[in-house]
């Protein structure tokens, strides 16, 4: 005779079953990936493909990836790239959003209201006229003109006001009694209050900018200039004409750390910047 099953422990199966299919699902890309960056050459073009290493070929794809294209430089550019925005917007937006929620000025709501509109915006209308600019002020090809169309994010304005929100007003107040200036307000009181929103919005930046692919290709020319998402064509595109899989799965592998160690380390934070960013109105 068998145990009845309640209601509840079916949707605790199910979720389990759904979250196992849809985690699997996720991986397997990642999976197949690091893989493949450990088996030579021919096993890569091999059909049907082998789950494992057959003959294991250490990490001569690794080395390979950076005598075939200029692996180092990629990676440079990209960090440079990815850690400016995200000091830059972090800063700024956190200013953004704490006068948006804090202060009072004429025209604050239709200020803000016209700064979330720019977020319905797809960038891919915006490549012409930025680049104009950019060329105008003699940007193309250069890092400036690479990293600060940038530095600015909607969407980082819009998190830091939510956060700046949750705030008590009793906390500036005091602040302003023990004769604190408004900037000193915001570096000693508002800053620290707002850890979890920076660190998760750090994560998007860093994300955003890290798999930045359509500026980089429009803004510079100069090989010397290429991020990672540029430079992975290198190893697809290669002049002898035949795609080299396993520097580029090596490269993409290398390419894909420094994204998975900070989700690692900072994922807590993420997810409550996200949720609070999204309940608070």
């Amino acid at each position: 005779m068998g145990f009845p099953i309640s209601r509840k422990q079916s949707m605790f199966a199910l979720r389990i079953v759904c979250g196992t299919f849809v985690a699997v699902m996720f991986f397997f890309p990642i999976y197949f990936m690091v893989v493949s960056s450990f088996k030579p050459e021919d096993e890569l073009r091999q059909i049907p493909m082998t789950w494992f290493p057959n003959d294991f070929a250490g990490l001569s794809q690794y080395v390979q990836a950076g005598v075939v294209a200029p692996l180092g430089v990629y990676l440079y550019n990209s960090f440079l790239l990815s850690i400016i925005n995200v000091i830059f917007t972090v800063f700024f937006s956190a200013a953004a959003g704490f006068g948006f929620a804090k202060y009072r000025f004429f025209g604050k709501n239709t200020l803000f209201v016209f700064v979330i509109s720019t977020m319905m915006i797809p960038f891919q209308i915006l490549v012409v006229p930025l680049f104009i600019q950019v060329r105008e002020f003699g940007w193309v090809d250069t890092y400036a003109g690479l990293i600060v169309p940038g530095i600015m994010n909607a969407l980082g304005v819009f998190m830091m006001r939510q956060f700046c929100l949750k705030i008590p007003d009793e906390i500036l107040e005091a602040g302003r009694i023990d004769g604190a200036s408004e900037l000193r307000i915001f570096f000693s009181l508002v800053l620290p209050l707002l850890k979890p929103g920076l660190a998760s919005l750090a994560i998007i930046i860093f994300l955003l900018s890290w798999g930045n692919y359509l500026w980089p290709l429009v803004v510079t020319q100069d090989s010397d200039l290429a991020v990672l998402a540029i430079g992975m064509t290198t190893y697809l595109l290669p002049y002898q004409g035949q795609a080299l899989w396993g520097p580029a799965m090596a490269a993409a592998t290398i390419a894909t750390l420094p994204i998975a160690l900070m989700f690692l380390f900072f994922q807590r934070y993420f997810v409550r910047g996200l949720t609070a960013a999204a309940v608070k109105g």
